[in-house]
């Protein structure tokens, strides 16, 4: 049995490696006006610091319970929802936010620059696979086992090297940002409780150090402490607002992904401040309780009846629970006070059209392309828009929008067929027209890529 666990974790390893590239594609990113108001705003001096625009940063939420960050190209950190959870307050996120733009600027996403050894692993891999599917099953693992053997061990050394220089650049953009690092140290010390409560223990004999893909975490809180002690920064008090905003955030975080039973012990009823009645106003909502999740959110409102985010949730629960119509004054409220947030606004534009009144149509139509000329990456907004155009018997622009949405979501086959409907119906040359001949060019070269691969 040791032998056939060691075996699934040097595999589950390999998946790992190569699922890394695509993270977005396998898991479902959430999306929340506020939180992400709060995420860029809890990185932008972290981005900063590292040498990078933060226009070009981003720090992006995935549906996840387990306690991980991540980066997979490009200048976008994914947290999980898990993490976000787990953290006692917003400085922890930031140092792990810092840490994983450490592994941006180091160039750490992609696994291939390691000098090929990838290669190797996939290969034994393979050929494992085909002796146990030949009926050899001793001789299938023999050649997993040997194969991986070489390209694990410099995986494993490859690994550890960037998460201790990830560490260190982690340490000086927190620094050069005048942050401190106790969030960090905090949260290394919450992976080694973790590790200490699963009997998971550095100086265990079973337990090889150099057989991990991270530096043990209380190895990784000693040579960190000294840094970041050090820092001028050490003692600098927490901002008081990103707290005040992390906490509302994990609330309603908690209330959206967790179990509602959870949610409502964590969150009595006794409990009145606003993270609370957002916890469980959210927990009511997704139970099917709409009548107490109405009653949380009218206390969040008389609270701050100017709060942009309260008044989004008064109108989003209202929406869900079949009232477009009342939901339009909460939502036009809370799209003007956000300053036309993007996702707020496509919800306001939903409510609109979910009225089913053609008198909504025009204002319906501006919201959502106000909303989508700030956030093109929405598909529930453009499935909204090409409903308004659909009504409004606009079958070009009506194809256009289903172009968009189905090359966000990477439909390819769909995205080619309506933008060239959509090119047969605009005029030629418009703006419009050439996004649509853009979108079938790309989804033509896609699905020929996709083609290629299934031969291959």
């Amino acid at each position: 049995m040791a032998r056939i666990h060691r075996l699934a974790t040097l595999l589950a390893m390999l998946c790992l490696a190569s699922f890394a590239a695509r993270p977005a594609m396998a898991q479902s990113i959430l999306r929340d006006a506020e939180t992400e108001a709060l995420l860029a705003d809890m990185a932008k001096p972290l981005f900063t610091a590292a040498g990078l625009n933060p226009a070009n940063g981003k720090v992006v939420l995935i549906a996840d319970p387990s306690i991980n960050a991540f980066v997979a190209g490009g200048q976008i950190v994914y947290v999980n929802s898990g993490l976000i959870d787990a953290a006692d307050n917003a400085n922890q996120v930031q140092g792990v936010v810092a840490h994983e733009i450490g592994h941006i600027v180091g160039g750490h996403a992609v696994f291939q620059r390691d000098g090929g050894y990838g290669n190797i692993s996939i290969l034994s891999l393979l050929l494992g696979a085909a002796a146990m599917a030949a009926g050899s099953a001793e001789a299938g693992t023999g050649i997993l086992m040997a194969g991986q053997r070489a390209a694990i061990g410099k995986y494993l050394a490859y690994s550890r090297v960037q998460e201790s220089s990830a560490d260190a650049a982690g340490v000086r953009f927190l620094n050069t940002a005048g942050i401190t690092g106790k969030g960090m140290l905090g949260f290394f010390e919450k992976l080694t409780q973790e590790m200490h409560r699963y009997g998971y223990y550095s100086t265990d004999p079973e337990v090889d150090p150099f057989a991990q893909t991270h530096p043990m975490s209380q190895d990784r809180v000693q040579t960190l402490t000294a840094d970041l002690k050090n820092s001028p920064n050490w003692s600098k008090p927490l901002d008081p607002d990103l707290e005040r905003r992390f906490k509302r955030v994990q609330a309603k975080l908690r209330g959206y992904t967790n179990d509602p039973k959870k949610t409502l012990r964590l969150y009595p009823l006794s409990d009145q401040s606003a993270p609370a009645h957002y916890a469980r106003a959210y927990a009511y909502h997704q139970s099917g309780y709409p009548e107490q999740a109405a009653t949380e959110t009218a206390a969040l409102v008389k609270m701050a009846p100017n709060d942009p985010y309260f008044l989004e949730l008064e109108g989003q629960i209202l929406l869900e629970s079949g009232q477009p119509q009342a939901a339009l004054d909460p939502l036009r409220k809370a799209t003007q006070l956000s300053n036309n947030a993007p996702l707020i606004a496509s919800t306001f534009g939903h409510a609109l059209v979910a009225t089913e009144d053609k008198a909504n149509l025009k204002e319906a139509e501006q919201v959502l392309r106000d909303s989508l000329t700030r956030d093109r990456d929405n598909p529930f907004a453009w499935i909204n828009l090409g409903t308004v155009y659909d009504r409004k018997g606009d079958e070009p622009r009506t194809a256009l929008a289903t172009a968009e949405r189905a090359n966000l979501i990477g439909d390819a086959r769909t995205a080619m067929v309506s933008a060239r409907r959509a090119m047969g119906g605009l005029q030629q040359g418009s703006p419009e027209w050439i996004r649509a001949q853009d979108i079938a060019m790309v989804s033509e070269q896609a699905m020929k890529d996709d083609k290629r691969k299934g031969r291959q």
